[in-house]
């Protein structure tokens, strides 16, 4: 295999890893990315809103309070995880045991069948969800010991570039393979479902996390055997207390680091919003349009087509004027296009401004409100991914190797410490209005706010300012 140009020079860059050990990072991502795609946004969410239960208003809220618990306590115990981490050195022993919980709950989603009780899957989802949360955690520590700091943009959106094709070829197999209509039986390429699933019993949506968790299990197996991990440091028990300590001194720290205060406290408020907007989009279409699995299912795929060439020009633009730009582009598109998607609804957009037929022209996306809502979606699909994965990349640039675990643990914290205000507001709102729409406006807030902020933060974000 050749030596990548990281740096779009045409020269390849020096680097502190193996070409190997780099792929096998970046596979990652590709591995993780399902369970995010299929699951939570597009498949299994969606079912459990629209199909789990007889009322879709309380079950979307259901579904946001899931992801409420599961953000409060990834935010609380992320930086102590990450300080124990820099302590403990090696990362890989805690992204394995944090797979085990993941598959786990992933395949108990198989039994949540149509009427069967709730709080089975609401357990299993959070379950799933802390546990990929937290190995994520460690997985970003990992990275600045791959490349240099010039390089650390690129290498960031070229993995969640490949992640989201990882969730694309997923998302690809179980609505053309597996997701049967509830009107014909057959899946979006024509075909009787395989394995014989049952779309009337959600049989389509449920089987997407055994097969999230199956391919999450053999695509992370080449990070453990190629990707250099940092030496073993202290026994567990005193990683535990020295990281404790360590912990204290971050925190006491940041007073001092004002830049990379201000850079985890608009990364907070700003992913707050994305984590909704990633959370909720799929959901609110479902109820809004009634679409059944097929309909979300190819939404995604759109989606995540747009994202993959959205992280590639992503990359290139982040290496040239930088992350911070990069997320403030992001940002605004993000702002543009959540604003079209509550604009939106059946026989209108831009709030009634521009009146639509509501004759439904037959096949998918049948009205012309659908395909405006697809149109949004596009922009989603060029920026969700720039903004996080740049992000990933400001601070990495902005840190130490000894401090990176850590710092990406309070990264961690700083991407759900106030999460569950996105998916909270849009609850309260939805059940005192009656309006998902009404609750969707709520991400407005985080979106634009972060932003504003980010405007006067330094970069890298440890870079005095006058």
């Amino acid at each position: 295999m050749s030596r990548i140009d990281w740096t779009g020079t045409g020269t390849p860059a020096p680097q502190k890893a193996s070409e190997k050990g780099i792929w096998s990072w970046m596979l990652f991502d590709w591995a993780a990315q399902p369970f995010f795609t299929v699951v939570t946004t597009f498949i299994f969410g969606p079912y459990f809103v629209a199909r789990l239960t007889a009322d879709p208003v309380s079950a979307q809220a259901m579904w946001s309070n899931t992801a409420t618990i599961s953000s409060v306590i990834i935010a609380l115990l992320s930086p102590i995880l990450g300080s124990i981490a820099d302590q403990s050195g090696a990362r890989k022993p805690w992204i394995a045991c944090f797979a085990v919980i993941k598959i786990a709950s992933l395949f108990g989603l198989w039994f949540a069948a149509p009427g069967s009780p709730v709080i089975y899957p609401v357990m299993f989802m959070i379950l799933a969800s802390i546990a990929a949360e937290f190995s994520i955690v460690f997985n970003d520590s990992m990275m600045p010991r791959l490349v240099s700091k010039d390089e650390v943009g690129r290498l960031s959106n070229t993995a969640w570039g490949l992640g989201y094709l990882g969730g694309m070829i997923v998302l690809i197999a179980v609505v053309g393979l597996l997701a049967g209509s509830l009107e014909t039986g057959t899946t979006l390429f024509g075909l009787n479902p395989l394995f014989g699933l049952d779309p009337h019993t959600g049989e389509d949506a449920r089987i997407t996390g055994p097969i999230s968790a199956v391919w999450y299990l053999i695509f992370i197996i080449p990070m453990f055997l190629f990707t250099p991990d940092a030496a073993k440091g202290l026994p567990f028990a005193a990683a535990v207390r020295s990281g404790f300590r360590q912990l204290g001194n971050t925190i006491d720290e940041l007073k001092l680091r004002r830049g990379i205060l201000k850079f985890l406290i608009a990364r907070m408020i700003y992913q707050d919003g994305v984590n909704g907007l990633l959370i909720l989009g799929g959901t609110f279409a479902a109820g809004m349009f009634g679409w059944a699995t097929i309909e979300i299912g190819l939404y995604g795929i759109i989606l995540n087509v747009v994202a993959i060439f959205g992280c590639v020009i992503a990359g290139r633009v982040d290496h040239r004027i930088g992350s911070k730009a990069t997320i403030l582009i992001s940002l605004t598109l993000l702002l543009l296009a959540t604003l079209g998607i509550i604009s939106t609804g059946p026989g209108y957009t831009l709030f009634g401004l521009l009146p639509m037929s509501t004759a439904d022209a037959g096949g998918l996306f049948g009205t012309t409100a659908e395909k405006a809502y697809i149109l949004y979606g596009l922009l989603i699909g060029v920026a969700f991914g720039p903004v996080q994965a740049s992000s990933r990349s400001y601070l990495a640039r902005s840190v130490s190797l000894e401090e990176a675990g850590r710092y990406f643990g309070i990264y961690a914290l700083s991407g759900r410490a106030t999460s569950f205000m996105a998916t909270l507001l849009f609850s309260l709102m939805t059940y005192a209005s009656g309006s998902a729409r009404l609750g969707m406006a709520t991400l407005l807030l985080f979106l634009a706010g972060g932003l504003i902020l980010l405007i006067a933060t330094p970069y890298p974000a440890d870079r005095k300012q006058d």
